[in-house]
C-alpha cells in the first residue's frame, strides 16, 4: 500500500518534470499566467535538478547549452520505480 503511494507520487513528479521540460522550449512572457505556472514548476523541480546540474554540465551546441540533467533525473526516477516494483 505505502509502496504503491510512493510509486504514484514519483510518477506524478515525472509528469510535472516533463511539463517543465516542455515549457522551457517556448518563450514565455514573464507577466503571463503561463510564467507563473513555469515558476511554480521550477520551484517544485529545481531541488531535484540542481544536484544533477552540478554533476553534468550543459553540452555546448554552438552558442547554446543543452541541459541534460532532466534526462538523467527522469532515467533515475524510472530506475527507482522499477526497483520499487520488484519488491
Amino acid at each position: 500500500m505505502i509502496l504503491r503511494i510512493v510509486i504514484d507520487v514519483i510518477q506524478v513528479y515525472i509528469v510535472i518534470l516533463l511539463a517543465r521540460i516542455i515549457l522551457t522550449w517556448f518563450p514565455i512572457d514573464p507577466w503571463t499566467r503561463m510564467a507563473r505556472v513555469e515558476r511554480f514548476l521550477a520551484r517544485f523541480t529545481d531541488p531535484v535538478l540542481r544536484p544533477a546540474r552540478r554533476i553534468i554540465p550543459p553540452v555546448r551546441i554552438g552558442a547554446m547549452g543543452l541541459d541534460l540533467s532532466p534526462i538523467v533525473v527522469l532515467i533515475a526516477l524510472q530506475v527507482l520505480i522499477t526497483i520499487l516494483r520488484t519488491r
